[in-house]
């Protein structure tokens, strides 16, 4: 029993598989923002923001799927390929969030839809902003340095530099960003509409995050506005 305790313990770090990230916090999310996209749909009438009612929740009822079928406890053990369908799911995502702004923003320009009533506004314009930065959110983390695998073997900042990047004092040996993390930072690019404490590194990442906070600014300035003068 000793000399295979002693053994296991020469084996090389590097010879180890490594641990991944689990898989709940951002299935905990889509999950979240699922109940609250249904919550919202059967309280507000009309048509939702996208048109089409089925788009985003299987969307998301897919990608919950592709999470979830992935290695219980770790991600490490991922496909390449099953990385790629994620990603093609998560920029789907991404473009049905911007679809769904697009359409709000011709509601609020027009005088119609749900832009006709303040509190059916508001709600809606939440429902989509929280879309927004939960799909840019999730973007960002399977973007950065080729996705939560990859940074588990190469932790060097990549597409974002963090502060525990720039000051290795503050965090603990062997840290390496999480989906909690990047979802952190979809929510404060689109409150601040500019780098907060990530620094974009990469010109993908700097446009994406351009896009996110042009975004964000001109669907909270309408929908603001517009409520705004609804209820007076």
């Amino acid at each position: 029993m000793s000399s295979d305790a002693g053994a296991a313990s020469q084996i090389p770090a590097a010879t180890q598989e490594p641990l991944g990230e689990s898989r709940w916090p951002p299935v905990a999310a889509l999950v979240v923002f699922a109940a609250f996209t249904v919550a919202a749909r059967l309280w507000l009438p009309g048509e939702p923001a996208t048109r089409v009612p089925w788009l985003i929740p299987s969307l998301e009822a897919v990608l919950l799927v592709a999470l979830v079928a992935s290695d219980p406890a770790r991600l490490a053990r991922r496909t390449r390929w099953a990385h790629r369908i994620a990603i093609a799911i998560v920029l789907m995502l991404v473009a049905a969030a911007l679809w769904a702004t697009a359409l709000l923003v011709y509601d609020l320009i027009t005088g119609s839809g749900v832009s006709k009533h303040a509190t059916q506004l508001l709600a809606t314009g939440a429902l989509v902003w929280v879309g927004n930065n939960l799909a840019f959110g999730m973007l960002y983390w399977f973007m950065d340095g080729g996705g939560p695998i990859a940074r588990t073997l190469d932790p060097a900042p990549v597409d974002f530099a963090f502060v525990q990047h720039t000051s290795p004092e503050l965090a603990p040996a062997g840290w390496r960003p999480v989906f909690l993390d990047y979802l952190h930072l979809g929510f404060t690019n689109a409150t601040a509409f500019s780098p907060t404490d990530v620094m974009p590194l990469s010109l993908r990442a700097k446009y994406l995050m351009l896009l996110q906070a042009s975004v964000a600014l001109a669907l909270l300035g309408l929908v603001v506005a517009r409520a705004v003068n609804a209820f007076t």
